[in-house]
């Protein structure tokens, strides 16, 4: 898959998608990861991207043009590689909640252009002509998208074939289908005694059935205390 980011500070990803599963994705060529400037797609030589708002207001707002023709050139790129025009997310706390059914489905395109926002938003018509979706984190507000983009790549990358060491390991994750949408129930390794706190003595019987239950039994428990939520759709005599 190849993901291109739009950005006004391409060094903010270095870090966080430059090492670790991410990076090592990168590496071996699992994902193609595509860092752009916006500034480069500036129409005049100081490189301004922004303005303040029409009808006055605080702050500054990202202008369509630089957008539009950042977003053009990464789609241009990408069918003159062979690569269908990419989806189009714009990071936005006003976008549809992010969640693990969106990422999956998100995850098997070949390839989407994520736009970091800044400052008070963006030109709502750069939204209108390019912007196939809005996706938030979270009912927060952050500085910019970048944040937000470092997520959101990060929750896509992990389930693309080959990018974890185990392919098996995301279909138990917490949201994952099939997974029940429980939470992990809790986990332990060595020592089996640590600062007076022991290991449940049936993690240590080596009778996998039980322990099976015993971690089902977890689960049900962590998530009716924690995301209570996420049991509505459970049937009464579960």
């Amino acid at each position: 898959m190849k993901i291109s980011i739009v950005t006004l500070f391409p060094e903010m990803f270095d870090g966080p998608l430059g090492t670790s599963v991410i990076g090592r994705a990168v590496e071996n060529g699992k994902i193609d990861l595509n860092i752009v400037q916006l500034r480069d797609f500036a129409r005049d030589e100081r490189g301004t991207v922004d303005e303040p708002p029409f009808g006055g207001g605080a702050g500054m707002v990202l202008q369509a043009g630089p957008l539009v023709d950042a977003v053009d050139s990464i789609a241009a790129q990408s069918v003159e590689a062979g690569l269908p025009k990419p989806h189009v997310v714009l990071m936005s706390a006003q976008g549809t909640p992010l969640a693990h059914r969106r990422v999956q489905e998100l995850s098997e395109l070949d390839a989407i252009t994520i736009v970091c926002g800044h400052y008070e938003g963006v030109d709502e018509r750069f939204i209108e002509l390019r912007v196939d979706e809005e996706i938030s984190i979270g009912d927060f507000v952050l500085t910019g998208g970048e944040i937000p983009a470092m997520a959101v790549t990060d929750a896509i990358a992990r389930l693309i074939p080959g990018v974890l060491g185990d392919d098996d390991s995301s279909k138990h994750d917490s949201f994952a289908p099939g997974s029940d949408s429980l939470l992990e129930g809790p986990v332990y390794t060595r020592p089996a005694k640590f600062q007076g706190l022991e290991v449940p003595k049936i993690l240590l019987s080596g009778d996998h059935a039980k322990v099976e239950a015993w971690r089902r039994t977890q689960a049900l428990r962590r998530t009716e205390e924690r995301r209570p939520d996420l049991l509505n759709d459970w049937p009464t005599n579960e």
